[in-house]
């Protein structure tokens, strides 16, 4: 029997939607691995202070690229700010399922329950509940939790989920239609409802 494992990769970066652009836009151009390089390392495109921090973070953003179909990774590259924050924010749902199933449990409670915001403690207590999935998580250092906590949050007030990340106040999204159409066509309804969540009702 296969082992299940959340496989994050929170601790990557938040939704980087200017880095996400570059990357957009080596993938839609079909780039080879010698123009990657010269992108990311010559030219420093990402406009990071080390070569290694410009990898790290480029391998990061294209892993979470790669799940997705090129409509999206075209939205990205030429939507204005909030269509490609959104639809930055689809592709890291489809890499981590952790934040996914934040989002339906403790996110969606919120709402329903008009809580008004949320809490950094409720990170942990849903990172325990979940070891029961994957053990793995139980392994977590306290260092790891916080810091993949507040990548979480910084997510979800950089979509609009929140209003910022340090009173964690609830706030609706409007999510654009461009979005909910590319979500329908690849049949991601999952993501649609997390994008959708300030909308829940009870029942």
């Amino acid at each position: 029997m296969r082992h299940f494992s959340y496989d994050s990769d929170l601790t990557g970066g938040s939704l980087m939607v200017r880095e996400s652009r570059v990357i957009a836009d080596l993938l839609l151009k079909e780039a080879t691995p010698e123009e990657w390089l010269d992108a990311i390392q010559t030219d420093n495109r990402l406009q990071k202070p080390t070569a290694a921090t410009a990898r790290r973070i480029a391998q990061s953003i294209r892993k979470r690229l790669e799940r997705m179909e090129p409509s999206f990774w075209q939205v990205i590259r030429d939507g204005d700010d909030e269509l490609a924050t959104q639809a930055s924010f689809c592709a890291v749902l489809e890499r981590n399922l952790l934040l996914v199933e934040f989002i339906e449990s403790v996110l969606r409670d919120a709402f329903v329950t008009q809580a008004g915001k949320l809490h950094v403690w409720q990170w942990n207590d849903f990172l325990d509940e979940r070891a029961h999935k994957d053990s793995a998580l139980a392994d977590w250092s306290m260092t790891t939790k916080r810091k993949t906590g507040q990548v979480a949050f910084r997510i979800l007030a950089e979509v609009g989920l929140l209003t910022d990340t340090r009173s964690l106040t609830l706030q609706h999204l409007l999510v654009r239609p461009e979005v909910r159409v590319l979500l329908d066509d690849t049949y991601r309804h999952r993501i649609r409802s997390c994008l959708e969540v300030s909308g829940a009702t009870a029942g």
